[in-house]
């Protein structure tokens, strides 16, 4: 891809990034009245109309940012992985906080505190909005299953806290095929926020430290080179 294909590409992604937000939201929020509601059919509608309207931005959206790249569909598929996979499964929309950190760890040598605390606050917020996309997916293959203990919304988030902060009490746990996978990929997700929050908070502590480090080096030169010495 050259540099202005590249600029090209950039210039979309910045002006897509607040309406993709928007539609993230009324995706995951469509999805939950369709999870919660599912004893109402005229909300029912409405909310699928709300989640393939949403779908429809997120698909008009990957085939922009393909054809801006200048390659192919397969092999922009393979080198936007993440961004493929949140096509095809919307609710981990909160994964893409990979390039924040990702971000974050190209430029260790300068430092930005803002970036730091931008980083960590992505993480807490997708940690956030994963826990209640996975709670609402464990709920809606839980419910009514033979032997579920995950019965309840309620339930199902207090598994996704226990999950997410790899605690495991192992009081309600999934039991079908569906749930299983969806806590194998909470799993995953807890532990790489996690890896990511921890990550970025340690960098900025180490470079605190460094700056205090360097402070004090040079008061002592500057304590040295002064006028503390005899005067003439």
């Amino acid at each position: 891809m050259d540099d202005q294909a590249n600029l090209m590409l950039r210039r979309w992604e910045d002006r897509a990034e607040l309406p993709l937000l928007a539609a993230s939201l009324l995706f995951l929020a469509g999805y939950a009245v369709s999870v919660l509601a599912h004893g109402d059919p005229i909300l029912q509608d409405i909310a699928l109309a709300v989640i393939a309207l949403s779908w429809l931005c997120f698909g008009v959206d990957y085939l922009v940012r393909r054809q801006l790249s200048g390659l192919g569909l397969w092999r922009f598929a393979r080198t936007h992985w993440l961004d493929t996979l949140v096509l095809l499964l919307p609710l981990l929309r909160p994964l893409r906080v990979v390039k924040v950190y990702t971000a974050v760890q190209r430029r260790r040598d300068q430092p930005r505190y803002s970036l730091y605390a931008r980083a960590i606050t992505y993480a807490g917020l997708s940690a956030v909005l994963l826990g209640f996309s996975g709670a609402l997916a464990v709920y809606q293959q839980e419910r009514g299953a033979p032997g579920a203990s995950i019965r309840t919304f309620g339930d199902a988030l207090w598994w996704v806290c226990e999950t997410l902060t790899t605690v495991g009490y192992g009081d309600v746990v999934p039991v079908t095929a569906g749930g299983r996978g969806i806590a194998v990929l909470l799993m995953v997700c807890g532990l790489a926020l996690l890896g990511a929050v921890t990550g970025s908070f340690s960098s900025w502590l180490l470079a605190v430290f460094a700056r205090e480090d360097e402070k004090r080096q040079q008061g002592r030169t500057g304590g040295e080179d002064g006028s503390g010495g005899p005067g003439k």
